[in-house]
């Protein structure tokens, strides 16, 4: 069963999402990024080029050629079939439809009382699923 980490009171989604993606990778872990909005994927494209001078962090969107070989994904389609199932990160305000496919997924929660509503309510949900449940505050 999948194991969900909840990441909360995020100050800056964006950028600790971006920090996240290089700690898995560096990790070894294969990766899946979950977002419903195409341009908030492109903005996130564009920045994991250009994160650090030191970092490379391959990645591409789920529909490339490249996806299978590629250990970070970006995806909008929840339902979509994807190259790996090891780790997801969900950034949306919905539980994703095809997390039990997943080993573990990492919900990141904004500081923001609408987000951690939702984050609140998913958190119930996946409590009531009988899913294994870590919580942790951002630093």
């Amino acid at each position: 069963m999948t194991r969900i980490d909840f990441h909360s009171n995020v100050v800056d989604k964006f950028n600790y999402t971006c920090r996240l993606i290089r700690k898995a990778y560096a990790a070894n872990c294969k990766m899946v990024v979950y977002h419903h909005d195409r341009a908030y994927l492109q903005k996130l494209d564009d920045s994991l080029w250009t994160l650090t001078e030191a970092d490379f962090l391959p990645h591409v969107m789920l529909t490339d050629p490249l996806s299978a070989m590629t250990p970070i994904i970006l995806s909008h389609d929840e339902h979509a079939t994807c190259p790996h199932y090891e780790l997801l990160i969900n950034l949306t305000a919905a539980a994703p439809a095809n997390l039990s496919q997943f080993q573990r997924m990492i919900e990141v929660i904004s500081a923001d009382d609408a987000d951690k509503l939702a984050g609140r309510e998913r958190y119930r949900l996946y409590q009531q699923q009988g899913y294994t449940l870590t919580h942790s505050v951002a630093k």
